[in-house]
């Protein structure tokens, strides 16, 4: 048989793997992601050396598709086979070694006493002042935070809980969805976010929310969010005071471009990564403006601040920002939720606020500078 004979049941098996995957036939999944990676392989072997491209994009298939049938030795023998030739172009050697770090982590999480659900997402930030496995301390800290409030915020709507306002997540909420930080491969900046599976099954004994499903919706939510908040995101979050929180946390990880350029997601479920630019900062703020819109009296006028967030006190509704060595106070906080604003303090924000007829500020919007 021929490379595009194997290649195509190779398609045909993974295709159905993908299908019993959502149906959450999780055994049949990986079985059909073994015949799939087995059939790959065999595509991999009838091509000639000649086939720099098509080798390397089939290689990198068949360690994918061995990795996701959760086949590590095979999928890190393959790849450490082929690495040790001169048959690969950069781009593939890159590829594959970035999944043997996945395949590593994965085999070191399968081996701790500690269990985490299968996959993990990787997080990487270009461009600006990031260099290859460095980035600024601040910045990588702003968005593991961001990124951990989204993991529990999407726990607690799918478990039906009421809108959280004020403090952090419940015992329970943390010990049913507990986040956990690792290294991955080099290439800009990267680290890896992989979810512990709760140590007691029953916290919620009414509800059937696995890690696995908390983990698809996450992805699910912060992709709506960037891609299109007016649309696939109501759909997706019906609940106004939840997409407007989600909305808000999806944006902070978005980049101004001064300190760095691209923030990417990807996971090993997911087909294809979600990017997160400059331009996202923007098109969410939009978002918000029509779907949350706050009317404005004529003697009133919107003001821009940036500045240092010193203080605030949610509960008697105030802030204070600190801009060019004046301290401004700014009123009417409303419903601005701890674990959006609580990492912005001493930190650099963006403020958007109303200038009222008698001199007070309330506010409308904030958020990290970068």
């Amino acid at each position: 048989m021929s490379w595009k004979e194997y290649h195509s049941i190779s398609e045909r098996y993974a295709a159905d793997a993908e299908v019993e995957f959502l149906a959450g036939n999780y055994s049949n999944a990986l079985k059909h992601y073994q015949m799939a990676a087995e059939s790959e392989l065999k595509a991999l072997q009838s091509l000639g050396t000649d086939k720099v491209r098509t080798l390397g994009v089939t290689l990198i298939s068949a360690v994918s598709l061995f990795y996701k049938a959760r086949q590590y030795h095979q999928a890190e023998s393959l790849a450490c086979q082929y690495l040790s030739t001169s048959q690969l172009a950069p781009f593939a050697t890159t590829e594959i070694r970035a999944l043997l770090q996945t395949i590593w982590s994965d085999q070191v999480r399968a081996e701790s006493s500690i269990r985490f659900k299968s996959g993990q997402v990787f997080v990487s930030v270009k461009g600006g002042e990031v260099v290859p496995g460095g980035a600024p301390l601040d910045l990588v800290v702003q968005k593991v935070e961001s990124i951990q409030s989204l993991y529990y915020r999407t726990t607690e709507f799918l478990n039906g809980l009421p809108h959280r306002k004020r403090g952090g997540p419940s015992i329970e909420i943390q010990q049913t969805c507990r986040p956990w930080l690792f290294q991955a491969p080099p290439g800009s900046y990267q680290f890896a976010v992989a979810v512990q599976e709760p140590a007691q099954q029953e916290l919620f004994p009414k509800s059937k929310i696995s890690v696995q499903e908390i983990s698809s919706t996450f992805f699910s939510i912060l992709r709506a969010s960037v891609d299109d908040p007016d649309v696939a995101l109501p759909n997706l979050v019906p609940d106004p005071h939840y997409r407007g929180t989600f909305m808000k946390l999806a944006r902070n990880l978005a980049p101004s471009g001064k300190v760095f350029e691209e923030l990417e997601i990807r996971s090993a479920e997911e087909a294809r990564p979600i990017t997160i630019l400059p331009t996202t900062r923007k098109s969410i703020g939009d978002a918000l403006s029509r779907q949350f819109p706050r009317p404005k009296q004529i003697e009133e006028k919107e003001e821009t601040i940036s500045g240092v967030l010193r203080a605030l006190d949610l509960d008697h509704d105030w802030l204070e920002v600190t801009a060019d060595n004046e301290h401004i106070h700014i009123f009417e906080v409303g419903e601005t939720v701890d674990d959006l604003i609580g990492p912005m303090v001493n930190r650099l924000v963006i403020i958007q606020a109303l200038r009222k007829a008698n001199g007070k500020l309330a506010l409308l919007d904030i958020q990290a500078a970068e």
